[in-house]
């Protein structure tokens, strides 16, 4: 069970005691001209809002990202299940969002096994200066082999079609700025079981993914939904969050359709009004006989 630290949803508020939800919307609306052919005119415009926030454990910072400062929970913890921090939610004594000066801080406390863990990995990591150790871990560490994925379910192209057609109506931040990523777990269900938006496409897949973990889905039993191009770290956080199939409706990269197929993952995408392409394990797409007479 975590313990969220401090005052309800946030840990700290800045000085003069506005909450920091207040402060750190996920938009803001500035003043621009505007071009046209008609003319030269001015308005305001939504545009999203981009912090820097560091992840922190036990005391020790592990990583700066910059992100929309919007369900930093879920970021918290989707964020650690995607590096191997942690392994469940519970693992997490404790966390605090805490507001700096120039950004946020998530401030979590880790028992003392899986803190023991992570100290001893940083330091395998680090590697001696000036060897050339580092630079090898490190890209061992970013090509680390994705989780494999059992069977799963099996969905039908309009399964699919639907899912993802549900997808932009969904994401609010995005139609108001129309500057922002998409990630989404479907079900067959309940439709889009939830949904998580920021300005970086791993950021947002972070987020769905603690989303996911604090409320226990079911992830066997869905699909992960994403508004961007497929690269091989979305295919090793699809994997780390457990789900089966993936649809994008960009393209993937070489390496992301690899390590897809090597994770059991079935993974669509270019997904259009008309269709989409799947590029691994197309079992768990149920066709029927005469579109699989087509497509095998």
């Amino acid at each position: 069970m975590i313990r969220w630290g401090g005052h309800g949803e946030y840990a700290h508020n800045p000085p003069g005691g506005m909450p920091l939800n207040a402060i750190m919307e996920p938009s803001r609306s500035v003043h621009r001209q505007i071009w046209r052919e008609s003319g030269l005119s001015s308005g305001s415009r939504s545009i999203p809002e981009e912090t820097a926030v560091a992840l922190t454990y036990n005391g020790g910072t592990y990583a700066v990202m910059m992100t929309t400062p919007l369900d930093l929970e879920d970021f918290a913890v989707g964020f650690s299940l995607s590096e191997g921090v942690i392994s469940s939610s519970a693992d997490i004594d404790s966390l605090d969002i805490v507001r700096l000066d120039n950004g946020v801080e998530l401030r979590m406390w880790l028992g003392k096994p899986k803190a023991d863990r992570l100290l001893e990995r940083r330091r395998h990591i680090a590697g001696p200066t000036g060897c050339g150790l580092c630079g090898i871990e490190s890209i061992a560490e970013a090509m680390r082999p994705a989780a494999v994925i059992g069977h799963g379910q099996q969905f039908s192209p309009e399964q699919i079609m639907v899912a993802m057609q549900s997808l932009p109506s969904r994401q609010k931040l995005n139609v108001e700025t129309r500057a922002v990523h998409g990630a989404a777990f479907w079900n067959v269900t309940s439709g889009i079981v939830a949904l998580r938006e920021d300005v970086g496409r791993h950021n947002a897949l972070d987020k769905l993914s603690g989303a996911l973990a604090r409320a226990s889905t079911v992830a066997s039993e869905g699909i992960i939904l994403l508004s961007s191009r497929v690269s091989v770290e979305m295919v090793q956080k699809s994997a780390a969050i457990g789900a089966p199939v993936m649809v994008s409706v960009s393209a993937p990269t070489a390496l992301a359709v690899r390590m897809a197929d090597a994770a059991g993952i079935t993974l669509a995408a270019i997904a259009r009004a008309d269709g989409f392409e799947v590029f691994t394990h197309p079992y768990r797409i149920s066709y029927d006989a005469a579109g699989a007479r087509e497509r095998c």
